[in-house]
């Protein structure tokens, strides 16, 4: 049994729940608490598993690893069916670059450590950590809805959902959070909507897994 190291509010955690989901691949979710008045995380335990001391790592016959978007890649090379990645070059390209805006440009900038520093080394307010988060946000979504008008399939580049819908559904959720107004992204909100009919999404909502 694969074992997955996870948080319930942790995109990177949140979009590998997806993925697996969506492969059918079934795994057992150890939860590392990255609550402030807990940071799981940062506890010599955890730090033994993974050096880097951030959520998620996989076990994978007895070794572990970690990095969502690698993971992600090894299932699909592990697991082809269904699909993440189209099969056209050019859509290929496109679809993990769109993905890479949200996991490269946007996620990283605005993960809790970030945002922690922000408080902690430079006395950030709260409006101006909401103001970090809205920037970059922003300037991604600006830019994917752009790409997301330009598609002609069910999905951002097909028929089912793949590596984009993967990143995509987190970081919108991630959006609502910090309360940003999503209104001007119609096409990517449509996409949302798709993918709330998908059990494979449903299952990994950060409310469907929260422990009690």
């Amino acid at each position: 049994m694969i074992k997955l190291y996870d948080y319930w509010r942790s995109s990177a955690c949140y979009r590998l729940r997806i993925a697996f989901n969506l492969k059918g691949v079934a795994y057992e979710s150890v939860e590392v608490s990255l609550h402030p008045d807990k940071l799981e995380q940062l506890s010599d335990a955890y730090r033994a598993i993974n050096p880097q001391m951030r959520v998620p790592s996989v076990v994978i016959d007895g070794q572990v690893h970690s990095q969502s978007m690698a993971l992600i890649d090894w299932l699909e090379e592990t697991y082809p069916e269904p699909a993440f990645l189209p099969e056209d070059p050019h859509a290929r390209l496109r679809a993990r670059a769109f993905a890479d805006t949200v996991a490269c440009d946007i996620h990283p900038l605005n993960n809790s450590s970030i945002l922690k520093y922000l408080r902690e080394e430079f006395t950030a307010t709260p409006e101006a950590v909401g103001a970090w988060y809205t920037t970059w946000v922003v300037r991604g979504f600006d830019a994917l809805e752009v790409h997301a008008r330009a598609s002609t399939s069910r999905f951002l580049f097909g028929d089912t959902p793949g590596i984009a819908e993967i990143c995509l559904i987190p970081q919108i959720y991630n959006a609502r959070r910090f309360e940003i107004d999503l209104s001007s992204y119609p096409k990517l909100l449509e996409v949302e909507a798709l993918c709330a009919q998908i059990e494979a999404f449903v299952e990994a909502a950060p409310e469907a897994v929260k422990p009690a």
